[in-house]
């Protein structure tokens, strides 16, 4: 499973609230809800993210194997 809690950490030391990447970076709600939801999103979001956050895709995403999101 894929998971992006290191998104939200990241936005917090960055100072870039989930307001701004709405209203300034032009990020869709849609694509924060499914984030904050951990669902698909495409490559490119998560590159357009990469680029806003000038950081590398390690600290918005981590791979979690399904045997420990069971126990």
């Amino acid at each position: 499973m894929i998971s992006f809690e290191p998104l939200w950490k990241t936005l917090k030391e960055k100072e870039i609230s989930q307001y701004q990447l709405i209203h300034t970076y032009k990020v869709s709600a849609g694509q924060l809800s499914r984030l904050r939801a951990n669902n698909n999103v495409s490559t490119h979001t998560i590159n357009i993210l990469c680029e806003i956050l000038q950081c590398s895709v390690g600290e918005i995403m981590v791979y979690i194997p399904s045997h420990e999101k069971m126990e």
